[in-house]
């Protein structure tokens, strides 16, 4: 005779009943999804800093855009490998009931593989005015597209996430 274990739901009082384990595969599940996002985005972003290297007028950049240039290369692959880590990082523990651990090592590598792409995006942006426009252009492009990216990924979630907060009603 096999004896069960109670159902033991994670918490109560946020609207699920689901165990660990559950909370575990449905945490994990949606981090892969995001993942697919960003990894799309972030591929194609590398790729075309990749490719800028090869163009005939790349040889015509001044030092600050061949600098600027490099470093966005290195934040690119570094995005790129942030990425990445969450997947190797499951293969890795596969089967070693670490499900909770990697979904929390997963959650990290995720925000700092946004915070690297918002940087590139960011960098991007600037270098591309810099170049067709002027420096001025350039960094004012730059602190724009910095600004969109802290409004979109952090005020707004942070807005949201306040006002959830506050219409919650105490449970009896």
């Amino acid at each position: 005779m096999t004896s069960a274990i109670p159902h033991a739901d994670v918490d109560p009082h946020d609207g699920r009943d689901e165990t660990e384990s559950e909370r575990n595969d449905r945490n994990w599940t949606e981090i892969l999804q995001e993942l697919r996002v960003i990894q799309t985005g972030t591929q194609i972003l590398t790729g075309f800093l990749l490719t800028l290297a090869f163009q005939q007028r790349f040889t015509d950049l001044d030092a600050y855009q061949i600098d600027t240039y490099l470093a966005l290369v290195i934040v690119a692959a570094l995005a790129t490998a942030l990425a990445l880590a969450p997947v190797a990082l499951h293969r890795a523990l596969f089967r070693r009931r670490a499900k909770g651990t990697i979904v929390k090592i997963a959650n990290f590598m995720l925000k700092a593989t946004l915070a690297a792409v918002g940087l590139t995006l960011t960098g991007t942006a600037m270098l591309i005015f810099d170049v067709v426009v002027s420096r001025e252009a350039g960094i004012i492009a730059g602190i724009v597209a910095l600004v969109v990216v802290i409004l979109a990924w952090v005020a707004l979630p942070s807005i949201v996430r306040a006002k959830a907060g506050s219409a919650k009603e105490p449970r009896g």
